[in-house]
């Protein structure tokens, strides 16, 4: 076995454990609070507009917003960290029949692992941070997975259109 395909195979089992821990400690340790806090803001925000509470309501919704930001981006890391392990298992399976030289198979099989473990993480940082800074790093560890993938693909097509 190549070291790149070894590098996806046990990149993938990794990240997949981690987007489980990940799930897991959300689920037990966080998930009910923020569901909590969730509802409790939105039915406070009812209650003060029913109320003709204007000021209040927006301060509920905007507690509403920012909790219901941070959950969906919990959600959305744990779902990718899992989703984009799979894909890494799945490409390592076929990285060995990909048409490029070693150094390049392993080159690339560090960007396909690198942007898979990143991007879960930038989405993570947009919960501490709402400037760009994150959301740039969410846009390159993405671009870095579908420019890895777009060359394996390349890759799988030409091996495929050389037998």
């Amino acid at each position: 076995m190549s070291a790149a395909r070894r590098i996806l195979l046990l990149g993938g089992i990794a990240l997949a454990i981690v987007g489980m821990c990940h799930g897991t400690w959300y689920a037990v340790f966080a998930e009910h609070q923020a569901l909590d806090r969730i509802g409790g803001s939105l039915a406070t925000a009812f209650t003060h507009a029913s109320e003709r509470n204007a000021a209040q309501a927006t301060v509920a919704l905007d507690v509403y917003r920012e909790a219901k930001y941070a959950h969906e981006r919990q959600v959305d890391a744990h779902g990718h960290w899992i989703g984009l392990a799979m894909l890494l298992i799945v490409v390592g399976m076929a990285f060995d029949r990909i048409s490029l030289v070693e150094k390049q198979k392993l080159a690339l099989a560090i960007g396909l692992l690198a942007g898979a473990t990143l991007f879960p993480l930038t989405v993570l940082l947009q919960i501490f941070s709402h400037g760009a800074l994150p959301r740039v790093l969410t846009i390159a560890s993405s671009a870095l997975m579908i420019a890895t993938l777009a060359i394996t693909a390349v890759g799988l097509f030409a091996n495929r259109a050389s037998s």
